[in-house]
């Protein structure tokens, strides 16, 4: 029998990137006085930036959106693909915000953006935008979809309390504080070299009460109280701790790869202390790292996209870049990308 030619493996990439972030800058030291102003608290100067490493954030303004933000990075994306609205068709917005309980924001985004995609909505903390990644690249292999358009609007400072009552509360929801506002997208197509190369994943779902908004939901539908971030950064960070870095060290095996093959390390960023840790129990060098956070805050699954905008246009074809999503429930993801 003759040998038959290996037909290649069908492999799905990221083609195109943007991000979009909200005009109004937002310091540490000023969010700080207003929450103590406004819950009557007498707080150490500049406690948030020196606990956090965080200066400044951005914020929606009035009128701005988890969706506004999907749908100006969503056009930044297209424009750079040289691809118009009709050539999409799969849209997922994928984020921890939304506009509202129902319809899906990808609708909202979709109308916006004039698309006529098959649109949903895909929701996993601070992992969403990696996880919708994942789904437009199995879209796309499937044969489900020719070409993905991914976004994330993200708007948790909206989530933040800002008249605590009493300390007590200043503390169950100072996790919120690090909140900065983003929105990033992605387009997802096939391609003939490169691509996604590998995705794993670790899900800790005992651990699900950590931290999170409650209100929204059928435990809590209504009443202000439950819209605000519950969360001990301690007690989270502690959590990814005790998890550990199974899901890194299986995905370095499995490629057969090192820190020395990949061009860049993007990783999802909560606190300056906290991405000092990761570094520290990964060996992570820090020159593979984006780093964000002192700037923009924990913008959550808008971290890794805007991360990746900053360095898209540097990344020669053949370089690789680890996605390292970290995200509340628990689950850890990576993703393994190489520019084609």
């Amino acid at each position: 029998m003759p040998i038959q030619p290996s037909v290649p493996r069908p492999r799905a990439g990221i083609t195109a990137v943007a991000s979009a972030l909200p005009g109004e800058v937002l310091t540490s030291d000023r969010l700080q006085r207003e929450v103590a102003r406004r819950g009557a608290l007498t707080l150490p100067p500049t406690l948030l930036t020196q606990a956090t490493g965080i200066r400044t954030r951005r914020i929606a303004g009035d009128g701005v959106y988890a969706s506004t933000l999907a749908v100006e990075a969503g056009r930044r994306a297209l424009d750079s693909a040289g691809l118009g609205p009709l050539d999409v068709d799969l849209l997922l917005f994928a984020s921890a915000s939304r506009d509202v309980a129902e319809p899906a924001t990808a609708h909202i985004v979709q109308a916006e953006l004039g698309t006529k995609a098959h649109a949903l909505d895909v929701t996993n903390a601070c992992n969403s935008f990696v996880n919708g990644i994942d789904l437009a690249r199995s879209m796309v292999l499937a044969g489900r979809a020719r070409r993905a358009l991914v976004v994330t609007g993200e708007t948790p400072s909206r989530a933040v309390r800002t008249a605590p009552a009493d300390f007590a509360e200043f503390r169950s929801g100072f996790a919120g504080y690090t909140f900065g506002d983003a929105g990033a997208a992605v387009v997802v197509e096939a391609v003939e070299r490169g691509g996604i190369l590998d995705v794993d994943t670790e899900t800790h779902s005992e651990h699900w009460g950590v931290g999170g908004i409650p209100g929204g939901g059928s435990r809590h539908p209504r009443g202000d109280a439950y819209t605000y971030f519950r969360g001990d950064g301690h007690e989270l960070r502690g959590v990814f701790e005790k998890v550990g870095t199974a899901v890194i060290d299986r995905t370095l095996h499995r490629t057969g790869m090192d820190w020395d093959g990949f061009a860049k390390v993007l990783v999802h960023q909560v606190t300056v202390p906290y991405l000092e840790r990761f570094a520290e129990l990964t060996g992570v060098p820090a020159g593979k790292l984006v780093v964000t956070v002192p700037e923009l805050g924990n913008i959550a699954s808008a971290t890794i996209g805007v991360q990746l905008d900053r360095i898209f246009g540097e990344l020669a074809p053949g370089d690789r870049v680890l996605f390292v999503g970290l995200g509340g429930g628990i689950s850890i993801m990576t993703m393994v990308w190489e520019k084609s």
